[in-house]
């Protein structure tokens, strides 16, 4: 569904031009996310080596303007076609992956540059 310019600042407005899930403000090209995901399909493309989007999506059921959250473009990016409690899942491993992934992480942690805590992941608009 593409929205509109209307529909498009209305959506910008229903956290009071803040993304959903982080909170920061939203920069001019900021993503129109999809609470419950579409999913787009993909079709290979053999002319470009690569698959490509073929204009159709799995569950067109949440293809509607209720079913949308104005988003950052790195928020949306890691959500991708995940449930929220998905992308929820996904944050909660960062520091995980950091820890074994991340040399500069693990030589910033032993340095007393940052500490490490549990908690919760809360999205923007569950705390407002």
């Amino acid at each position: 569904m593409k929205l509109n310019k209307q529909q498009r600042e209305q959506l910008k407005q229903k956290y009071g031009g803040h993304c959903a899930y982080c909170g920061d403000l939203l920069p001019d090209r900021w993503h129109a996310d999809h609470i419950e995901p579409i999913k787009r399909t993909m079709k290979y493309d053999k002319d470009k080596f690569m698959f490509v989007y073929d204009g159709g999506c799995e569950r067109p059921e949440n293809n509607h303007i209720d079913n949308f959250n104005p988003s950052c473009p790195s928020c949306n990016i890691i959500k991708h076609a995940n449930t929220l409690e998905g992308f929820r899942k996904i944050i909660g491993g960062f520091i995980t992956s950091l820890n074994r992934d991340s040399t500069q992480y693990k030589f910033a942690k032993r340095y007393g540059l940052l500490e490490e805590r549990e908690v919760e992941v809360k999205f923007y608009y569950e705390m407002i």
